[in-house]
């Protein structure tokens, strides 16, 4: 008898929570746009639970091994290339879905920590301090383990006080024997617990682990220089429709007009003090140039001018404050022409 073209046959039926299990992902796949995937790979139950429990009213969550996700990816239609999930999707996992930013999301899953307690062997993952303080350790055999941490104590009411802060243990740096039952006796649990997302899947889109986690301040960084070379390219050509632009090219201007009427000795109002203090300095170093040869010609530097009186000064200042006024009220027209700035 041929063997060509038969089927492979199940023995046993297939359980009714499987098919269950299928169902529901394939219409949480269906229903929602993004979903996050956390390898549980070596995370305790009680991490994966900590974050179900704190996440599950805003998102939907499920855990389930790999053939039962492909399968419900498969008949919900979601087309990616099938070597590449393979790869991606690794034993158990957990699987977050939602319809809003996959980036915003994957930070508010991964958040959520557990603190544990480190064992012999392990390698420390940040620097490990013991703190200052009391403690509800009495003197005996431990007194040696704070020797050889070389951590400073005394012994204050039959207990031990840690007299100063120390660091215990650097990143990557393996904990051994004496620092983990320390650390376990002092009530401390340095490793924080909690699931990576692997990859995610927004609208059909996978996002792979190097891209979900931008550094923001440095794209922050990016971004103000961007506006200050676009603010500087607004200003240079007086952009319009830029407020501060505007701004920028009318005291620019401002500047440049003022040191061109010093410069030429145009008399204009708000010209005159720098066409006079640049005149006097001209002439100053004229002065200090012919040296001995201007007293024989009769030449003396010119004394500083005067302060004005009161009520010059009153006067001057009546008339920049018209000033002000006017070029406010041309600004208002031109707020009226541009739209507002």
């Amino acid at each position: 008898m041929s063997l060509v073209g038969q089927m492979y046959k199940r023995e046993k039926p297939i359980p009714e929570w499987k098919t269950l299990m299928l169902r529901e992902l394939e219409e949480l796949f269906r229903k929602h746009r993004v979903v996050l995937f956390a390898d549980l790979t070596g995370t305790p139950t009680f991490v994966v639970q900590r974050v179900r429990k704190k996440l599950w009213k805003k998102y939907p969550m499920m855990v389930a091994k790999k053939r039962i996700i492909l399968r419900a990816m498969k008949a919900a239609g979601l087309e990616l290339d099938d070597k590449l999930l393979d790869d991606l999707v690794r034993g158990q996992m957990l699987l977050v879905f939602a319809d809003g930013n996959p980036f915003k999301i994957v930070k508010e899953v991964e958040k959520e920590k557990v603190a544990m307690p480190v064992k012999p062997g392990d390698k420390a993952e940040t620097e490990i301090r013991i703190p200052e303080g009391m403690t509800n350790l009495t003197p005996g055999p431990i007194l040696s383990v704070f020797g050889k941490l070389r951590i400073q104590y005394q012994v204050r009411g039959g207990k031990i006080y840690i007299a100063k802060e120390t660091v215990v243990a650097k990143p990557g740096d393996v904990i051994s024997e004496d620092l983990a039952g320390l650390l376990m006796a002092l009530g401390i649990r340095p490793i924080e617990k909690g699931v990576r997302v692997k990859f995610a899947i927004d609208g059909g889109v996978l996002i792979t682990e190097d891209l979900l986690r931008p550094d923001i301040e440095a794209f922050r960084g990016d971004v103000i220089d961007a506006v200050k070379e676009a603010l500087g390219l607004a200003t240079e050509i007086v952009y319009m429709p830029v407020p501060e632009a505007v701004e920028s090219a009318i005291v620019k201007a401002a500047l440049a007009a003022s040191a061109l009427a010093a410069e030429t000795g145009f008399i204009a109002p708000g010209t005159v003090e720098d066409v006079v203090r640049k005149a006097i300095a001209e002439e100053a170093a004229v002065v200090a140039l012919l040296g001995d040869k201007a007293r024989e010609l009769g030449i003396e530097e010119a004394a500083p001018a005067a302060a004005p009186a009161a009520e010059e000064k009153a006067e001057e200042k009546k008339e920049e404050e018209e000033e002000k006024k006017e070029e406010d009220q041309e600004l208002s027209g031109l707020d009226s022409i541009f739209g507002g700035f």
